[in-house]
């Protein structure tokens, strides 16, 4: 019975060093920095607010990205391709990214997280377009 149970914990034991955090397709902020330097990162976007040690990780909490957006009211579309009537009033975006950072003992991203992410000028995610900008 104790061979059995041995023989199982290092069965998990060898299948879970096997694993590596894969970053999420569906995740561009993931996509782009899991597995970089994070001084890479925080000479990029600024240091961290604060840090915390979680066994052999370190995670780090981050806000940045201040940035104001004056969005213009939309009117539909009138007669003879004149403005019609107003459907959305003008409004000022106030637009910010916080996030916390995984790194593993060699001070490498395992895991970025956003925290309080807010819709952006061009989707959902400002965090997303600020972080993780498509390249042209």
């Amino acid at each position: 019975m104790k061979l059995r149970i041995m023989t199982g914990a290092a069965a998990l034991a060898i299948a879970l060093a096997g694993c590596t955090t894969i970053p999420s397709a569906g995740n561009p902020i993931e996509a782009r920095w899991v597995g970089q330097s994070a001084g890479k990162f925080f000479a990029a976007y600024g240091p961290p607010l604060s840090d915390r040690d979680e066994g052999s990780s370190t995670i780090y909490s981050w806000k940045g990205g201040y940035k104001t957006v004056r969005v213009p009211a939309k009117y539909a579309e009138g007669a003879d391709g004149k403005r019609g009537k107003q459907i959305a009033s003008a409004r000022t975006l106030y637009l910010r990214c916080q996030a916390e950072i995984t790194t593993n003992s060699d001070y490498t991203i395992r895991d970025i997280r956003t925290v309080n992410d807010i819709p952006g000028v061009n989707g959902p995610s400002y965090c997303a377009e600020f972080l993780a900008p498509e390249q042209k």
